[in-house]
Formats: C-alpha cells, structure tokens, sequence
C-alpha cells in the first residue's frame, strides 16, 4: 500500500447525533491523495481502523490543504493544492454512507485557498485565498456576495461571528479586517502596535460574551489578545500556549478555546476565565499542527500533522452535566422537599411555627388531615358536619 500522509482532518457532525471524522490525505511521494470519513467511537475516544467511505483525489489535482464541513453534516468542502475545489454531499447511514461529487461553479481553478468555513448558522460560506482573495457565497444559493481580489497581501485565517453577521479575517503581514457577510462591506480595520503581527482569529460562540479572539505577536513574545465586537477595542491580552499558535479552535458551545503551536504543543483554556485546563506536551513529538478542532458534543478534539497523522484526543477538562443527570438532581431535590416538610411537620405543634392559643385543640395526626377513616378525629369531623350538598 502507498505510503500517505494526513495533511488536514475535520469532525462531521451526522443528523442522527453521531460523530465522524473527515481525513485528507497525499502520497509522500507521487500518486494519487483521498478524502476519507472514519467513525468515531466516544468509550474508546478512537477512529475506526478503516475508512467508511473514500474518494480518491488524482494527482494532478494536488494535496488536499483545508476542509469545511457544513453544519448540517451533510455539506464538504476541499482544497487541493493545485487550487482544485472538491465538493461533496455526504449521504446514507454509517453503514452504508456516499459521497457524491457536486459542482460549485463560482468555486472553479480560483487557485490555491489557505483557509475556508462555514458560518455557524449554514447561511454563508468563505474562503479566503494564498494570493489574499477573500470571497464570501450565500450557500446553498452560491449566490456572490463578496469578491474581493485585494482583500489582504494573504489570507492567512478567518472566522464567522456566533449570529453569523461578521467575517474576521487575519493577514500575512500582520493585519485583520472585520466584514459584514451580509453584503461583503468592510467594516473596520482592527488597530494593533507597529511590533504586533495579528495572525489567528476566533470568535466567541458561548453568546454572552462578545468577543474576538486573536493570536497576536508582539515582539518575540507571544499572546493572545481580546477584542469586543461591539466597539471593535482590544481589551486586553494574556500569555496562554507561551509560543506562536499555528492553529487555533474553539468549542462549539464556546467554553474552551484550544491552541498548537509548530513543535506539537496544545493547550486548551477555559474561556471563562482564560486559563489553560488541558496541556499535552509534544502531541505530535515537534512536528508543526496542521489543523486542530473540536469534536462537536464530546470534550475531544482531533489534530493533524504531516509527521505523525492523526490523533484523537481526551481532554481533561471537567465533564459537562447530561440531560439526565439533570432531571436526577430535580427529582432529589423534590424528594428531598417532601421529607423536610414531613420532618418540620412532626416536630412542631404547628408548620408555621404559631404558638397554640389557651383553648386551641392539639395539632390533629397526619392520618386524620388526610381522612383515613380509621382516625376518630376525623370520624367526629364527618359526624359533625355531615355530607355536603352538591
């Protein structure tokens, strides 16, 4: 068999709440590359060994560089290096699942596209090219809404807004603009210091916090800096992986936010309070990360890199209330009300704590304001009142 390296991967999230994962791979050599989907399974925290489905990329077409996969799971797109896009729909069960080629015209030989995504609602796509052509289509219309030739020197990063209504994207030579994918308008222009180089971004997506997340570096050090989206002024910066990210993701509830550096670092912060939870030193033993994400309802994320493949990863980052657990925390403390009411209701001569007056009869039983019929008090309040006449 021909020995392949992974060059990109991305999680699929599958209607039926099953997550699969989207591999891209190219010959160390010459020949053919492929575009393989893999099931995960979540006890094990493992791919399966073999692919579900594949399509084999020809050599003339290049590596594949990015992949985007729409939030519904059905929807991939692929770069290839020789600026080829490759796009399919993904159908059928995980036992029995297609990939079908589907054309997408306004997409066809615009060249070599360093980063692409989806926005978070499905509404709009981007893509954002190595000769700084950044371009922005409603999907699943295709329908233009930006074509911008001179948008940066070089794209290097992007990233949609929580309401999809802003497209971040971050420049070679140090530089972020802010758009309105809407309608592809500028919007601003983030400032920085004559020795700042912005090169990652991120948005939040937790929707409390209206923020935008960059790696910035400053000098020989490296930070992350915070910019609020409603005024688009960086308020403020910290040192999380203390060394230039190369990739950078965050969670789709917007609680972590993870970075990897060239030498195969991660670390995972809690976004909250912006300090580092998971560290894992030398992930892929010094190679650089080429692509990092995570998975989209389990504390996992998936890395790439050219040397060592494909990991799969364990956070170790407090585990997140389920449903059921839940509903098991109200149900005890519904039980829990119901024996405190019994227990105030034995010990006191009255639930509300009132002093009985001089000629005030005793507290009755239990039995008896409930009307077991066993219980005299009760028997005499029957006798004394009679049926009521409906």
């Amino acid at each position: 068999m021909e020995e392949t390296k992974v060059t990109c991967g991305s999680w699929i999230r599958r209607p039926e709440n099953v997550n699969l994962a989207v591999l891209g791979r190219s010959p160390r050599r010459r020949g053919s590359g492929a575009l393989e989907i893999f099931a995960f399974d979540p006890k094990s925290t493992s791919l399966s060994s073999s692919p579900l489905v594949a399509h084999v990329i020809e050599e003339i077409e290049g590596d594949p560089l990015a992949i985007a996969v729409h939030p519904n799971g059905e929807d991939i797109v692929c770069f290839a290096s020789s600026g080829s896009c490759l796009s399919f729909e993904l159908s059928g069960q995980e036992s029995n699942l297609k990939l079908l080629t589907k054309e997408l015209p306004p997409l066809r030989g615009i060249g070599p596209q360093k980063c692409m995504a989806f926005s978070v609602d499905g509404s709009r796509f981007a893509t954002g090219g190595v000769d700084g052509h950044l371009r922005i289509l409603e999907w699943p219309s295709l329908r233009i809404i930006l074509d911008e030739p001179k948008a940066h020197k070089s794209i290097r990063d992007l990233d949609f807004s929580l309401d999809s209504e802003f497209l971040a994207t971050t420049s070679t030579d140090g530089s972020a603009r802010i758009w309105k994918a809407e309608d592809g308008l500028p919007c601003t222009t983030l400032t920085r210091r004559s020795d700042e180089k912005i090169e990652l971004c991120r948005f939040s997506k937790d929707g409390t916090k209206p923020f935008l997340f960059c790696t910035v570096q400053r000098g020989d050090k490296a930070v992350t800096g915070v910019w609020d989206i409603s005024t688009w002024n960086k308020i403020g910066h910290k040192r999380l992986l203390r060394k230039p990210a190369v990739v950078m993701s965050i969670s789709l509830d917007g609680k972590y936010l993870a970075q990897g550096s060239k030498d195969g670092d991660m670390c995972v912060v809690e976004v909250k309070k912006m300090e580092v939870s998971h560290w894992s030193k030398r992930l892929h033993l010094g190679t650089s990360l080429t692509s990092l994400e995570f998975c989209p309802i389990e504390r996992v994320v998936i890395t790439t890199s050219d040397e060592w493949g494909v990991l799969v990863t364990k956070l170790n980052v407090p585990a997140d209330w389920k449903a059921w657990q839940v509903y098991l925390l109200l149900l005890g403390l519904f039980l829990a009300s119901l024996v405190a009411f019994y227990i105030f209701y034995e010990n006191s001569d009255s639930f509300w704590g009132f002093p009985l007056g001089k000629d005030q009869p005793a507290r009755p039983k239990i039995g008896s304001v409930l009307g077991d019929p066993k219980s005299a008090d009760d028997q005499n309040m029957w006798g004394e009142f009679g049926p009521l006449d409906m």
